[in-house]
């Protein structure tokens, strides 16, 4: 059985999605009698189609970050500036059909001088930008805003919003998560104490348990994590190539050992095996924690652990396509330690990092 990992190197990949939108030259077949009616197009239209259909055959329909993320309502601006800023890759003819705007209009626009707004909306996307790529693509308009003003950046969400679209920028999207839960086993099962209130009033109130794997051309990767409820950070997780009771019970020890809790803890988990096991039980009983379990079948009862691994799927794992268990360990460490706990902005935290929730707390203990 191979050893339980807790640890590995830190690796990222800031790799973005493309996203495809074809642009396909059209043909008009004419008939003897259509030619009488409609005179032959001209040699210079025929160039321009030929070198259409060239630039679709060379890529040009593969456009990054395409005008699908731009929206009637943002005005032909955007697009000039989608534009503009794809000039060095595309050919303007191209950019112009794609996005149905005129060249015309393109090269009116771009030959006016800059209005001090286009001036200031310039320095904002190069800093909109920035503020993406440092997530690796997985901030959404409303991470990146709220990461602007931490930064003491004053704008407003909907500017960021209609600038991350004119650049094609949008938050990584995750699959809804399924349940993997076998509760077919004979131990003994706890009442849902927990009875989802997922809140609590001070970190290490309540953790919460969960399983997940992780597919590699080596096979299976199995993930254990401990959540705590109050800060949503990971306190405990371990990896491992087998869905033993052991892997949960590296990740619990992991979370003693970090954070050593007072007794009366609440531990939620599902009704799993793993979690239902007499030596996982045992630890539990040794710390002085309260054991919760879900009902049969239910998710829900474990919502924010669930939506914890859909975050990490939507955001890591299914952007990957990992060879070994190796890399894959080394990229989820990478995430959880080098960016969830630490820099992720969190929605049920106001927008804070778990880290700064914690941090919250440990700063009230002292001035009390």
């Amino acid at each position: 059985m191979a050893a339980i990992s807790t640890a590995s190197t830190i690796r990222g990949d800031g790799t973005q999605r493309l996203v495809t939108r074809a642009l396909v030259p059209s043909r008009r077949r004419h008939s003897s009698t259509a030619a009488l009616h409609f005179p032959r197009t001209s040699p210079g239209r025929d160039r321009a189609a030929a070198a259409r259909g060239r630039a679709v055959a060379h890529g040009a329909r593969h456009l990054k970050a395409s005008g699908a993320h731009l929206r009637p309502g943002d005005g032909p601006e955007v697009s000039y500036g989608f534009i503009r800023d794809h000039v060095a890759v595309f050919p303007v003819a191209i950019l112009c059909e794609v996005l149905g705007v005129s060249r015309s209009g393109y090269y009116d626009w771009a030959r006016r001088p800059e209005s001090r707004q286009a001036a200031a909306d310039r320095v904002l996307a190069a800093e909109i930008r920035a503020t993406h790529a440092d997530s690796r693509g997985r901030y959404g308009s409303p991470r990146v805003h709220a990461a602007l003003r931490a930064q003491g950046r004053r704008v407003g969400r909907k500017r960021v919003a209609r600038l991350m679209r004119g650049m094609g920028l949008s938050a990584r999207r995750g699959r809804r998560f399924r349940c993997t839960t076998d509760s077919r086993h004979a131990f003994p099962v706890a009442p849902n104490l927990l009875d989802r209130d997922f809140t609590a009033a001070a970190p290490d109130r309540v953790w919460l348990a969960d399983l997940t794997y992780l597919w590699t051309a080596e096979g299976w990767l199995y993930l254990a994590v401990v959540l705590d409820l109050c800060t949503r950070r990971v306190v405990g997780w371990a990896m491992a190539d087998h869905l033993g009771h052991e892997l949960a019970l590296a990740a619990l020890d992991m979370a003693i050992a970090c954070r050593r809790p007072a007794p009366g803890l609440l531990h939620h988990a599902d009704r799993g095996v793993q979690y239902a096991a007499h030596g996982y039980r045992r630890r539990l009983a040794e710390h002085g924690m309260l054991c919760s379990m879900s009902r049969k079948g239910n998710c829900w009862d474990n919502a924010p652990m669930e939506s914890f691994y859909a975050t990490l799927k939507g955001e890591l794992v299914e952007q990957r396509d990992y060879l070994t268990r190796d890399e894959a360990r080394a990229d989820v460490f990478q995430y959880l330690e080098g960016f969830y706990n630490r820099r992720r902005l969190h929605s049920a935290l106001g927008y804070l990092t778990p880290e700064q929730k914690a941090a919250t707390f440990q700063t009230a203990a002292s001035a009390a």
